[in-house]
């Protein structure tokens, strides 16, 4: 009896699945506020260098008496006001008056990080991503190494850490070492919870519960962020109630079994069968002794089987045999590409002509519907062909809206630019998260955490170029929107050299992992193959366990010891 039969008599889709979904989504929001304080307490408001003679004036006013120096207008320092003729100081202006934007007084405003000063922000910015470069790293090795639920909640508490201390930074050395902390719960603190959600779930709730929950919880997250700003009105409040979201995951501890896959390739056998015994009861399910013991002699006799001792595997491990490592590569190009093109767009907010706060939310309203369209699509077509069209819809779009801004009036019509930017913000949204969930499942349960830690860091290395790609936009309109075409355009065939895993047995050992998908064609979509073919589609250790119980051999009850 293999994992997927002994976790379905004791419940693949019963109470503790839809518990641990739900956790799942708290996870997804907490994480996208985290994810999203980065642009928010360093939001700049419009702002005007100080003067006693415009301190009773109105911003429209003060708008005007700056508007013939153009851009430089924030930075220059003026000599003398008198009505609307003033003169120009050669000093160097060490105060502002902001107009600030719903009342919000980000970091940027209260410390002054402007003007000549405006590195400093960014410099916090760089240091977050180092961190979360880091975490990646740190929290993924850790996650095979001491399970799923303790790296979970060690890399959310790197971020209240991180926020809390951030809340009391006065100055350049404090703030970036606080941020650098923050950030290396950026992309640990969901993707460990993911994988350990997924490892427990149904395949009919890896397809419209998991992608639908996400959206709802990712829109609220995304929703909540910026108001929550404007309500609380003041960055370091903001940080706080951040830091205060992810101190709750370490009562996951409390309620989150471990992952019983991890747990085999552990060789913790009577460990994972003590998960999954927790699991039935609260399921209400009532699982026998013998149906126990023959997943523990199927463990036993796998684990035989197997020339690669799953225990000590390494990443490395992953590109020792050939289909696996063509697999594994093409899951990480195919993730850097789509997590480049996902925080561009999705971060883009501040050159549509409208408040930041007000693009953040309608960016909001995008992603619900598109985890709904995700799930229904998946169910039907499955992942590789879900993922192909919605990075091909989503290049076009990009690749349409580049030709539209070569002309220059089309650059200032927001309607012309939102109309645009919110369906490639709900493409992209489901390319990254079909992504995500298809490079866990492609990836074997002995090095998934490490592995995907690995997709992860050069996704973000691959991420440091979004700013410069936003920036690209100040100097040539439509380049960035050019390039994202092609950058998805490129991920799309990638995806097509991936096998599909909707409704296919996950690997769980790295010879699983070599056998899966092996010889596969491109155009093998999931809607496109008969449903009684999956025997051939089940890992080469499957077949050999079906083999030796065809042919009578029986195992014997192993004797006690280290090994089990």
């Amino acid at each position: 009896m293999d994992f997927d039969k002994i976790l379905e008599k004791c419940g693949n889709a019963g109470r503790y699945q839809y518990l641990m979904i739900l956790l799942l989504g708290y996870v997804a929001f907490t994480t996208t506020v985290h994810y999203y304080s980065q642009n928010i307490i360093g939001f700049v408001p419009q702002h005007w260098c100080y003067h006693e003679a415009l301190a009773n004036r109105s911003f429209e006013e003060i708008s005007q008496i700056y508007a013939p120096f153009g851009k430089d207008a924030s930075c220059i320092k003026l000599d003398t006001v008198e009505g609307d003729k003033v003169t120009v100081s050669n000093e160097t202006c060490g105060r502002w008056m902001y107009n600030y934007d719903y009342g919000f007084r980000s970091m940027n405003a209260e410390l002054n990080w402007v003007c000549q000063d405006a590195y400093k922000a960014r410099i916090g910015q760089s240091l977050f991503f180092i961190g979360s470069l880091m975490g990646t790293f740190t929290f993924g090795m850790l996650g095979d190494k001491i399970g799923r639920v303790k790296a979970v909640i060690l890399a959310n508490q790197c971020g209240f850490v991180g926020d809390f201390l951030t809340t009391y930074a006065t100055n350049l050395v404090q703030f970036s070492i606080f941020r650098c902390i923050s950030g290396l719960a950026a992309t640990a603190n969901y993707y460990l919870m993911f994988i350990l959600v997924l490892e427990y779930l149904a395949p009919k709730l890896r397809n419209l519960a998991i992608s639908g929950t996400l959206g709802i919880c990712f829109c609220l997250g995304a929703l909540v962020a910026p108001w929550l700003s404007v309500l609380l009105g003041n960055w370091r409040i903001y940080l706080t109630c951040s830091a205060l979201l992810q101190l709750v995951v370490a009562l996951f501890y409390f309620v989150v079994q471990e992952s019983a896959q991890w747990l085999i390739t552990r060789t913790n056998v009577e460990g994972a069968i003590a998960r999954l015994k927790h699991i039935a009861h609260f399921n209400g399910r009532e699982v026998t002794a013998s149906d126990f013991e023959a997943f523990r002699r199927h463990c036993i006799v796998k684990r035989k089987l197997s020339n690669q001792p799953e225990a000590t595997a390494g990443f490395f491990d992953l590109l020792r045999t050939p289909n696996l490592r063509r697999t594994s590569l093409l899951v990480v190009m195919t993730f850097m590409l789509t997590s480049l093109s996902f925080n561009t767009i999705s971060r883009n907010v501040e050159g549509l002509g409208m408040s930041p706060f007000v693009v953040f939310s309608l960016f909001a309203v995008a992603v619900p519907p598109s985890g709904l369209i995700q799930g229904l699509l998946q169910s039907r077509v499955g992942r590789k062909a879900t993922a192909f069209l919605a990075m091909v819809c989503t290049g076009v779009l990009s690749c349409a809206l580049g030709v539209a801004l070569s002309s220059e009036g089309a650059q200032h019509n927001v309607t012309l630019l939102l109309s645009f930017a919110l369906p490639m913000r709900l493409g992209i949204s489901m390319c990254y998260t079909v992504t995500s969930q298809f490079s866990s499942e492609l990836l074997p349960t002995c090095v998934r955490s490490r592995g995907i830690a690995a997709v992860h860091l050069a996704a973000a290395g691959a991420s440091f170029l979004s700013p410069y790609l936003i920036h690209l936009g100040t100097k040539l309109a439509a380049a960035p929107s050019l390039i994202l075409a092609l950058l998805l355009l490129s991920a799309s065939v990638c995806t097509l050299l991936l096998p599909e895993t909707n409704n296919r047995k996950l690997p769980i050992t790295l010879a699983d992992g070599e056998a899966f998908g092996k010889d596969e064609s491109i155009w093998a979509f999931d809607c496109w193959r008969r449903h009684d073919d999956d025997v051939s589609k089940e890992p080469a250790e499957e077949i050999k366990l079906h083999q030796l119980n065809g042919n009578g051999q029986s195992v014997s009850k192993p004797e006690p010891g280290p090994e089990v």
